[in-house]
Formats: structure tokens, C-alpha cells, sequence
């Protein structure tokens, strides 16, 4: 993965023939023309939990349509991060009750969830190269 600066606050990631396009908001002394990071880290968890469902019920050949997940961010402002986040799991009243502590089960095998549970060591450093 290739980290650039695509100009004021524009940072880019590009990686697997994608490039994902980060900004700060406006307030921030950015143009606002893309997420900001940290919104796709946040992002991030709910699709991850999303594909597990999605996963889950293919698996099943349950239908998907109508499910949606609910990410809701409670921040703790006395250590200044994300305090708790919840997702809560939203199905069709058509969708088989039977099926719901499975669907929560699916969505917390989620590698970004458990990335954060445990997470890995970083090496952050500086190379100097020739241009």
C-alpha cells in the first residue's frame, strides 16, 4: 500500500489497483472532497460486520434485502476517543427469528472488529531515499 498527498489536506492510499481518497472536512483545513480518515476506519467496521452478514445468509440462501446495520458511535470525551461502538443488526419483520443470535455471531467474526480487540504491534520509521 502507497501512501501520497494529493495536495492541501489530501491523503491517498493506492493498493490493489484502487485508490482510496481521504480529506479533511472544511473546518478542518481541508476541501471536504473525500471522508476523512478516521471516518473510514469507523466505515470500515460496519462493512466488515456487513459482509459477515451478508455472508452468512448466502450461506443460507437467506435474502439480505432489507437487512441493514445501524453503527452508532458514543464518544468519551474525557480520554478523547471512541468510547463504545454499537451496530445494531436491523432485519425485515419477514426474516426467521431463529436466525438473529446467529446473524449478531456472523458480524462479530468481523477482522476489523477483532483487529482492534487485539491488536498488532507498529513500526513506524523514516527511509531516506534518492530522487
Amino acid at each position: 500500500m502507497r501512501i501520497y498527498f494529493a495536495g492541501n489536506k489530501k491523503v491517498y492510499a493506492e493498493f490493489n489497483g484502487f485508490t482510496v481518497q481521504t480529506d479533511q472536512p472544511v473546518e478542518g483545513g481541508g476541501d471536504g472532497t473525500a471522508p476523512a480518515p478516521y471516518d473510514l476506519f469507523l466505515a470500515s467496521l460496519g462493512t466488515c460486520a456487513g459482509i459477515y452478514v451478508k455472508g452468512f445468509c448466502d450461506s443460507r440462501g437467506l435474502s439480505a434485502e432489507g437487512i441493514e446495520i445501524i453503527q452508532d458511535i458514543e464518544y468519551d470525551f474525557i480520554n478523547r476517543k471512541v468510547g463504545k461502538i454499537t451496530l445494531d443488526i436491523r432485519v425485515p419483520s419477514s426474516f426467521p427469528d431463529k436466525y438473529l443470535p446467529a446473524l449478531i455471531a456472523a458480524a462479530n467474526h468481523c477482522a476489523v472488529k477483532k483487529t482492534i480487540q487485539d491488536p498488532p504491534e507498529f513500526d513506524v520509521r523514516t527511509t531516506v531515499v534518492e530522487q
